[in-house]
């Protein structure tokens, strides 16, 4: 009954950290500099910019379809959860 009880508490446990703040599919494209991703459910754009910062290595960089942008106060837009995403470095 208790391994029952643990086992449980694992699996809701990975489950839930797993579909926050994800992503998939990631690619690097070093002809035109981008990076192709799918996010996951919860995942916002200050984890979407601070990730592409991250993979191409640079701040200056865009969303080609206007997903996310940096306004005052930080990263800002509306991505939806399973959509595929790029960024692109300047």
């Amino acid at each position: 009954m208790r391994f029952t009880s643990i086992f449980t508490f694992v699996s809701l446990f990975i489950s839930a950290m797993s579909t926050n703040n994800t992503c998939s599919d990631s690619s690097l494209n070093l002809q035109n500099n981008c990076v192709t991703f799918t996010i996951g459910s919860g995942t916002g754009c200050d984890w979407m910019c601070n990730y592409c910062a991250n993979k191409l290595g640079t701040n200056n960089y865009y969303f080609p379809d206007g997903v996310c942008s940096y306004q005052l106060g930080g990263c800002v837009g509306s991505p939806v959860s399973g959509n595929q995403y790029s960024c692109c470095s300047v």
